[in-house]
């Protein structure tokens, strides 16, 4: 982590728009050009948003500038620190006051803010949302959702977690369910998602102790949280259209969305050397262009790019590292999307209200 400095922004001003975006500019790879390009691409796109932008002022001074599109839409608040990828998250926790990450979380807390969106170092994007804005009441374990292409008509599933904590006991998994119901309710329009619950195989006598606990709670649960309980599903059902959201533990959930990556990472490479075997190939290749094209679109993830954190008293959207101007995009495109629909004052009503039901179903 890098030297911090003091913010030097107007504390008072405010923008006059309906949504406003507060943004790290310095946690991903391509650095702040890439993160003003991807707030200009979401201004043209949206004209209620606006933006607090934080990171060092002279540099973010002259790339708005460049952008006349984003005159009159953003706030520059200072803030030379930066959070790496290789900080721990207790370091950052501990010393990270004054960086673009620390400054970006602490205007939503502030409520100058709606929403923040950084692409910055997961873990400690993690702990200092979970510092400075806490947990809602009735979570124990923040959780971070992701999008995941399906052949659902939606195009995509739900999963979580996908890694903000390694451990999930029964009732976080609860929680997790309906979390992933509310989101994929206010994000993706599913009046009464469909969730499902990761397992090693669908047979109700199948898994850990903790996972046939989860399966009673959450089926017990459903009618009252306006979701079905579809069960236990397995790893070929996350991509599947049996299910509009997955649950999981944050382990599981992290191994399966990398290997997902990774996959097709390898696919796309080998389609590529088949493609350049031999001339035949190769014009088979220039006949199969647009087909492959749309499925690159359908499968690319910079369309979907956004993990959200949810289980906070505040929305945060997680953006990859690597994204370019188009994945930022469609990060505060998302963020936006939440924040209009009140998203986080719904899931918080409907935690609260499950919390409820689960006390009074002990006494």
């Amino acid at each position: 982590m890098t030297a911090p400095s003091t913010d030097t922004a107007d504390a008072s001003a405010k923008l006059a728009f309906p949504i406003i975006v507060s943004i790290d500019t310095m946690g991903g790879d391509l650095g702040p050009a890439a993160v003003v390009s991807g707030c200009s691409t979401s201004a043209n796109k949206n004209p209620k948003l606006g933006f607090i932008l934080h990171g060092p002022q002279d540099e973010l001074e002259r790339l708005v500038a460049k952008r006349k599109n984003l005159a009159g839409r953003c706030i520059i608040r200072n803030a030379d620190g930066v959070v790496t990828m290789d900080d721990k998250p207790s370091h950052v926790v501990r010393n990270g006051k004054g960086t673009s990450m620390w400054s970006a979380i602490e205007s939503v807390r502030a409520r100058d803010a709606d929403v923040c969106v950084s692409c910055g170092n997961t873990g400690a994007l993690m702990a200092l949302s979970m510092i400075r804005l806490r947990k809602l009441p009735g979570v124990n374990r923040p959780a971070i959702a992701v999008l995941w292409p399906s052949r659902n008509p939606q195009g995509f599933n739900v999963m979580l977690d996908v890694g903000a904590d390694v451990r999930a006991d029964a009732d976080d998994l609860l929680r997790y369910a309906l979390m992933g119901a509310s989101y994929a309710r206010n994000g993706m329009e599913l009046p009464r998602p469909r969730i499902g619950l990761l397992n090693v195989g669908t047979e109700e006598h199948k898994g850990r102790s903790e996972l046939k606990e989860a399966y009673e709670l959450i089926g017990a649960q459903a009618d009252a949280a306006e979701f079905d309980f579809v069960g236990f599903v397995e790893g070929g059902d996350i991509q599947g259209d049996v299910v509009d959201v997955v649950v999981t533990d944050g382990f599981t959930g992290n191994v399966a969305i990398k290997t997902g990556e990774g996959t097709a990472s390898l696919i796309g490479d080998l389609l590529r050397e088949a493609f350049k075997f031999t001339p035949l190939s190769r014009l088979a290749s220039i006949l199969a262009y647009t087909s492959m094209r749309r499925l690159k679109k359908r499968i690319d993830p910079r369309r979907v790019n956004g993990g959200v954190f949810l289980g906070l008293n505040g929305t945060v959207v997680k953006s990859h590292g690597g994204a370019d101007a188009t994945g930022i995009s469609a990060a505060i495109k998302l963020a936006a999307q939440l924040s209009e629909q009140g998203f986080n004052d719904k899931l918080a009503a409907r935690v609260a209200r499950a919390t409820a039901l689960a006390e009074e179903s002990k006494r």
